[in-house]
């Protein structure tokens, strides 16, 4: 078995993106391009992973410090060739095959990358080569009349037949690193760009009669570079037609897969219905025959089965039951679970709270770091004021308690099983079970009141 590193071109410009932020850490369906790469050569078990970077220096490094990659820095931007001899003195190895990859060509196939290092024998160069009928800004395949290749000619350095082609250069190689060693420090920067290219080790490869092997790939989807943000937003919507696709094949109903958007990992049940432009980020679950309304926003939320989560909701960090209500315009946060069968109204806001069964919260209301029963009515306009600027407090709300319209309630603060607290309210005292509570002040009406008016000049 040949022992494979990995080293991931990640160093460029980006120019064209117009852009302080790296271009590999520009996100693609919310996920860095460059981690997309990481992620997928993992899948070959290579024994080391290199990552060359360099414009916008520490930002990038420092952003993906969760991959299990070694970060190299090339603190000179002078082409691909001098990027890859920036690694290659950390590899130890003489015996191991290099695969180069870009790390803005996210969404590369592990099957295609094992297809071209099983494809390529111990003493030849492996090359994955695209076809496109708009190869400006790519290096041209040149072949000999046997159809081997001879050549990689960069775009500024070609004449008026050679930017003819349609075969290009992917950036993909897989080279023993010998080779490597052997012909990196050949390279010479007497070209257009005054830059030291890798390609040119195809070149030497030729002179020295070493086979060149390509393997052929479609340059649309999961070869496409990104340059500006004009590929990035064409290559979203390639990924998110993909997402779509293999929703709808689980059972999924989406009402307009052109308006998905699928920023993480989703997990579904059969006949779930997504209906447009919701937006799901992190790592979401929904249960069977549960329905999310359009204009919804789900992070990391974990849903029942017959869940109906109506328009315009924001939810985060949740987990709701099964046949839950949810919305419109319903804001959970994060740390909220509700049980089966509660229902959430128009304009509440949750957050960090349990919720039990059959409680119903339908109307305008905030509640905060609160922990209700069962069968619990909470009415309109209700808040629970757990801060006081300093420190948060619970609410313990028990089972089959009614709460008025426009109540607030100050914790920390208990109301007992089967309490009624009337209608405009401010409590700060435990309530006792099974009773009418409440506070109002007194109504005064003063007859001999007249409204001020301003005076007349």
């Amino acid at each position: 078995m040949k022992l494979l590193d990995v080293i991931i071109l990640a160093a460029g410009h980006g120019k064209r993106m117009r852009s302080t932020l790296p271009k590999v850490l520009h996100k693609l369906a919310g996920k860095p391009l460059l981690q997309y790469i990481v992620e997928t050569v993992q899948g070959l078990q290579p024994h080391e992973v290199y990552v060359v970077y360099g414009n916008g220096g520490g930002q990038v490094p420092k952003y993906l410090s969760h991959l299990a990659v070694n970060w190299v820095k090339q603190t000179e931007l002078l082409g691909t060739g001098h990027a890859v001899a920036q690694a290659i003195p950390e590899i130890k190895q003489d015996d191991n095959h290099i695969l180069i990859l870009l790390g803005d060509t996210p969404l590369v196939n592990l099957a295609t990358l094992q297809k071209l290092i099983n494809a390529t024998e111990a003493h030849q160069i492996g090359l994955i080569t695209l076809t496109t009928q708009q190869p400006f800004g790519l290096g041209r395949i040149l072949r000999n009349q046997e159809g081997k290749v001879i050549q990689i000619v960069e775009e500024k350095d070609a004449n008026i037949e050679q930017r003819k082609i349609q075969e290009v250069n992917s950036g993909i190689f897989y080279v023993p690193i010998k080779l490597l060693k052997h012909w990196l420090p050949k390279i010479k920067k007497t070209n257009a760009q005054s830059e030291y290219y890798l390609t040119d080790i195809i070149t030497m490869a030729v002179d020295e009669k070493i086979e060149i092997v390509t393997v052929s790939s479609n340059i649309d989807g999961e070869m496409q570079g990104v340059n500006d943000r004009i590929q990035l937003a064409k290559l979203e919507r390639y990924f998110q037609h993909q997402a779509a696709e293999k929703l709808m094949l689980a059972g999924v109903t989406l009402r307009d897969p052109n308006r998905f958007d699928l920023r993480g990992q989703l997990t579904v049940e059969k006949d779930v219905i997504i209906d447009v432009d919701v937006i799901l980020e992190g790592e979401n679950t929904i249960g069977a025959n549960s329905l999310v309304g359009p204009y919804t926003v789900l992070k990391d939320v974990k849903i029942g089965r017959n869940v109906e989560i109506k328009p315009n909701c924001i939810i985060e960090g949740v987990v709701i039951g099964d046949d839950c209500i949810i919305g419109p315009f319903a804001h959970i946060r994060p740390g909220s679970i509700l049980k089966k069968n509660v229902h959430i109204g128009n304009f509440v806001e949750v957050k960090k709270s349990q919720i039990e069964q059959k409680t119903k919260i339908n109307h305008l209301s905030y509640i905060g770091d609160a922990n209700i029963g069962k069968n619990v009515n909470i009415g309109a306009g209700t808040i629970t004021c757990n801060y006081d600027g300093a420190v948060k407090y619970q609410t313990q709300i028990e089972d089959d308690v009614f709460v008025g319209s426009n109540t607030a309630l100050i914790a920390p603060i208990r109301i007992k099983k089967g309490a009624t607290i009337g209608a405009g309210s401010t409590l700060s005292r435990d309530v006792p079970a099974g009773k009418l509570t409440l506070n109002r002040a007194e109504t005064k009406t003063v007859s001999n009141w007249k409204r001020p008016r301003k005076k007349e000049i």
